[in-house]
Formats: C-alpha cells, sequence, structure tokens
C-alpha cells in the first residue's frame, strides 16, 4: 500500500495573512508531493512496502538516505499542516495549558524557548515541541527532514506540534526574515490538534 499524499485540511489561503497561498500550494502540491512520490519509489519492492511511517523511522538508521530524507518529509508535513488552522493561536487551556506552564514556567517562555529553537537551527530543518519517554514535554529541533521519532535523533520523543524552518517555508513572504515567521506561526497553531497529540503521546 503505498503513501499518499494527505489533503490539506483547509483551504490554500486560509492561513493569510500569516502563511501565504502561493507559499501554501507550492509546500503541500510540490514538496509534500515530491517526497510523498519518492518515499514510495525508495521502498517499492522492499520489506517497508506495508509498514507505517512511524515503523519506518522508528528504525530508519538501518535504511537508505532516501528513506531517511522522504520519510521523515513525508510525515513532518503530514504533521505540520494538521497542527495549523485558520481563527487559531491564542493560548492553550486545559491539560497541554497546565503542562506548558509547569515545565516551561509560562506559555510565553515556551514561545521565546520554541521560537529561539527554530530561529537558530542553522540551514533547513524543524523545531519541535515533542513528549519524552517519560511523558514530559520538551523543545527540541532536528535537522533537514529528520525528526525525533527517528531513532538516530538527538532528542528522542512524540512530535506534537512542529514548525518547518526550511526556506521553501516561508521564502516568498517573509524572504530571509525566519524569526518574523515563527513569530507569524503562532497566530495559525491549532492547539485543540496539540492537545489531541499530546494526551495520546502520554
Amino acid at each position: 500500500m503505498a503513501f499518499e499524499l494527505p489533503e490539506l485540511p483547509y483551504s490554500h489561503q486560509a492561513l493569510e495573512p500569516y502563511i501565504d497561498a502561493q507559499t501554501m500550494e507550492i509546500h503541500h502540491g510540490k514538496h509534500h508531493a515530491g517526497y510523498t512520490n519518492n518515499l514510495n519509489g525508495a521502498i517499492a519492492g522492499t520489506d517497508l512496502e506495508g509498514k507505517t511511517i512511524e515503523e519506518i523511522l522508528a528504525n530508519v538508521s538501518q535504511h537508505s538516505g532516501a528513506v531517511r530524507n522522504n520519510g521523515g518529509g513525508f510525515y513532518n508535513h503530514s504533521l505540520f499542516w494538521t497542527v495549523m488552522g485558520p481563527n487559531e493561536g491564542g493560548i492553550p487551556e486545559g491539560e497541554l495549558g497546565d503542562a506548558i506552564t509547569s515545565t516551561f514556567g509560562s506559555f510565553d517562555d515556551f514561545k521565546a524557548e520554541f521560537s529561539k529553537a527554530a530561529a537558530t537551527r542553522f540551514g533547513s530543518g524543524w523545531a519541535w515541541l515533542i513528549v519524552d519517554a517519560s511523558g514530559n514535554l520538551k523543545v527540541t529541533s532536528s535537522p533537514n527532514q529528520d525528526n525525533p521519532m527517528m531513532d538516530l535523533a538527538e532528542v528522542k520523543g512524540t512530535p506534537i506540534l512542529g514548525i518547518d524552518v526550511w526556506e521553501h517555508a516561508y521564502y516568498l513572504k517573509y524572504q530571509n526574515r525566519r524569526p518574523d515567521y515563527v513569530g507569524a506561526f503562532f497566530n495559525v497553531v491549532n492547539w485543540a490538534e496539540v492537545a489531541r497529540r499530546y494526551a495520546e503521546a502520554k
């Protein structure tokens, strides 16, 4: 069963003015589609066919660079679209909100740490909010299309929020102003989905 490009859960222009429609069209329709097609090509005829993306990433060090890069690209973007939405943003409440406050001191402190991880990731990559093996929240980042689910990740855990800091994610609108893009991202975070992932990961 080949992997399929997931549909966006909203229109290309739904995240305006924070993320522009042209970027969304290219990012989803070209970049994510490319990772999906290349992943299917990389696993065709191997024992990875039929495995879930989570199973593949858990032992990704045993597989080719093509599987690592495209498998990560497929998974990371599939998560990315769902943790954003129109008319979102704000501050998380409930169990997730409490956990963020107790872990980081306050939501603003979390936001600062997450923003720093995203802004200082050298070159291309991602910043993450994860749940580690002990059920604790952590902020981390990873290069290229790696993620914390991979067995070769420096900091391991289940991602519940991620931001893409590859230039293709923001350059049309923000040029080299990555921190501006990261700041804008908080206006579209779908905290209900992040909370659902948090409850599941714990």
